[in-house]
């Protein structure tokens, strides 16, 4: 049978009407696609992609990371104590307040003074800079005897860092200095919360070196690789992977849900992701990151490689903990 003209023109409007309510109850119940022009089967750009492979939310390639539920408990009539860290790039100095269960908080803390340790200043300027982050400490309250001086690891391999002890010892402290795998340890006491001691592990990502640690058990393990100033000395990207990997998988395959990171580096991949004042901030995938400087580039070849080395996808930077802190936390009560 052939169809009139007529036929046709009533046939096609009864489709194009069909089309248009279908259309119109579609966009009504999804009303984010009908103002943004996407379909529904286009990825909202910042959407988190999740592989759920029982560890816990991704690490995002980019935009919004999934909140860190976890809120560090606070100290009851805790003491003040103060800590001035030598680094690779400088000191820093951290005022703490600790209870007698060891729960701590992080008070003040102040960064800098990098000239210092680049053997571009003098032993007065290490004086009066010593001695400024002495008296700030005094005026807020923490005690002369509870002033300590570390030394890092990546510190003791730095040309500066000889006469920085002489003018500390000269006005009558005592200078603590640290093994790489010391330093580790002390990092995981200050970072890792207990909750967390089964499951997640911990990378301080330094100028000097890098430390992983975990919990075997009760006894603590650390390694150390290459910190983010390899470049300094010509050490080829690849050779620098090929090692970080080797050390990171050594974490047991059980702890790899989480990785609470800290140092330079991350600090600098925190601050573009950070949400308000938050203590703990999810990083992004590595390859979220355009890095420009030399160092932080190098940061985040090592920060790649610990990801593909254990396959951690939840990477937690803390604003707070260092292993300063954890030094601290070792002393007697």
């Amino acid at each position: 049978m052939r169809l009139t003209f007529a036929s046709k023109a009533i046939i096609a409007a009864i489709i194009l009407i069909g089309l248009y309510f279908g259309i119109r109850r579609f966009t009504e119940t999804n009303p984010e696609l009908a103002q943004s022009g996407r379909s529904a089967i286009d990825p909202v750009p910042g959407d988190t992609i999740v592989h759920d492979n029982g560890t816990g939310p991704a690490a995002t390639a980019a935009g919004t990371r999934p909140a860190f539920a976890y809120e560090a408990p606070a100290p009851v009539d805790g003491k003040l104590k103060g800590v001035v860290e030598l680094g690779a790039s400088g000191f820093n100095s951290f005022i703490v307040r600790i209870d007698q269960n060891r729960t701590w908080k992080l008070e003040k803390a102040d960064f800098g003074n990098s000239l210092v340790m680049e053997n571009m200043a003098t032993d007065d300027d290490i004086r009066r800079g010593l001695k400024a982050y002495i008296a700030q400490m005094l005026d807020f309250g923490v005690g002369g005897r509870d002033i300590h001086f570390v030394v890092s690891s990546g510190a003791l391999k730095a040309e500066g860092t000889g006469k920085i002890v002489k003018v500390l010892k000269g006005l009558g402290y005592v200078v603590n200095t640290v093994t790489p795998e010391k330093e580790g340890v002390l990092g995981l006491r200050s970072v890792l919360p207990a909750s967390f001691a089964d499951r997640a592990f911990v990378a301080d990502i330094g100028s000097g070196n890098t430390k992983i640690s975990w919990l075997d058990g009760n006894q603590p393990r650390s390694v150390e690789t290459y910190g983010a100033k390899y470049f300094e000395k010509g050490t080829a990207d690849a050779a620098v992977a090929a090692e970080v990997k080797q050390k990171a998988t050594q974490v047991p395959a059980d702890l790899r849900g989480t990785c609470f990171i800290i140092g330079g580096v991350p600090f600098e991949m925190a601050k573009k992701v950070r949400k308000g004042k938050e203590r703990y901030t999810v990083l992004d995938a590595p390859s979220a990151y355009q890095l420009d400087n030399a160092k932080s580039k190098a940061g985040l070849n090592i920060y790649k490689s610990i990801a593909d080395a254990t396959g951690c996808q939840q990477f937690v930077f803390d604003w707070d903990a260092n292993f300063t802190i954890g030094y601290l936390l070792t002393l007697p009560k």
